[in-house]
């Protein structure tokens, strides 16, 4: 008996051909177009009865939060307001000498360094320190952002364009441990002095701010610029907590850092 071999290979090559194209668009994922949306408000209070069961269970964390906040500290005999000021304010004062005098201490353990002077932002002071008792909660509204310490080096001349920078944005920036003797006249900067020393320009000075600042914000580009940056891992917030902790009454700081002549 005869068999025809090339017919049947032929034929045989024909229906795997028509297999795989078989498979090929048996296995094409569907594509599907988006043609309409739907949705509706739904009011978190329509329903009482899930309401007033998520309100018990948030109950006791909100009563010890409450508590903790509430819990007094310290006692303010004045109120501290960043309105109050045209080149510093009491409580401008007050929050870079509590950075500067906390944050020290830790970055001489750690960096075997001095911290020549401090600087932060008068827009990052969000409330007041009223008058009477002082809580955990004053500390959150004072300065309610997640800033952390940075030490920033600079070189002097670095320093003195930062000195021409505060008094250009004529705002009353927070500042200790540095004085900016100006011109009344012209508000030129006739001289700085940290640490009762005047600045020289090839001198490095370390200078406590935060990490909104160290990255350039409120155009501080001179902090942007430099390279030498440490990070305290330690929120201001939590710096002014401590602080409050430890002094029974907070002090009013007065003293003038720019200063017309």
């Amino acid at each position: 008996m005869m068999v025809n071999v090339k017919k049947n290979t032929i034929s045989f090559r024909f229906f795997v051909i028509l297999l795989t194209f078989s498979c090929f668009f048996s296995c094409k994922t569907n594509e599907y177009t988006n043609y309409k949306i739907e949705g509706k408000k739904i009011g978190i209070t329509a329903e009482k009865g899930e309401n007033s069961q998520i309100e018990n269970y948030i109950a006791p964390f909100r009563a010890n939060i409450t508590k903790d906040l509430d819990n007094v500290l310290a006692f303010s005999p004045e109120t501290l307001d960043k309105s109050k000021g045209k080149w510093q304010t009491s409580i401008g004062n007050l929050l870079a000498q509590v950075v500067l005098d906390l944050g020290t201490p830790i970055f001489e353990k750690r960096e075997k360094k001095q911290i020549d002077f401090c600087l932060l932002n008068h827009g990052g002071i969000r409330a007041i320190i009223p008058q009477g008792n002082v809580t955990t909660r004053t500390a959150f509204e004072v300065m309610p952002f997640e800033n952390s310490l940075i030490i920033v080096g600079l070189k002097g001349n670095k320093v003195k364009e930062m000195a021409n920078y505060l008094i250009t944005e004529k705002k009353p920036h927070p500042l200790s441990g540095i004085k900016i003797f100006v011109n009344k006249d012209n508000l030129n900067v006739n001289r700085i002095e940290i640490n009762g020393k005047t600045v020289k320009d090839d001198v490095m000075y370390y200078i406590a701010t935060s990490d909104y600042l160290s990255n350039g914000g409120d155009n501080m580009t001179f902090f942007k610029e430099s390279e030498i940056k440490y990070d305290m891992d330690y929120k201001l917030r939590n710096m002014l907590i401590d602080y409050f902790k430890k002094v029974d009454s907070i002090p009013i700081i007065t003293d003038e850092k720019i200063i017309l002549e």
